[in-house]
């Protein structure tokens, strides 16, 4: 695997327990199935269940997690990544974050 620099990492923990994880890194070359230099792994979840996600899997390349689906998502920067993943983690929480 190429070598990696961590970009951009944040944990929150709500007070019901569930948690958001964020994770982008910078990357030699893009993961197969991509066309960017950046590997991301988006989370929010509760008791370990993935609720939404978003990442950029070897082979699948970028892709959301939305409850049980799982769908082709069109990366196009990180500040628009990081605003769907907000978007759907609030409506998830009922307009909270």
């Amino acid at each position: 695997m190429p070598s990696a620099q961590l970009l951009f990492h944040s944990k929150r923990v709500y007070d019901d327990s569930a948690i958001a994880e964020l994770k982008i890194w910078v990357v030699e070359s893009p993961v197969p199935g991509s066309d960017h230099v950046l590997k991301y792994s988006l989370f929010y979840g509760e008791g370990g269940a993935r609720i939404v996600g978003y990442d950029n899997e070897r082979g699948k390349g970028d892709h959301r997690h939305y409850g049980d689906r799982e769908e082709p998502y069109a990366f196009s920067s990180v500040d628009q990544l990081l605003a769907d993943f907000e978007a759907d983690v609030s409506k998830i929480r009922g307009g909270s974050l």
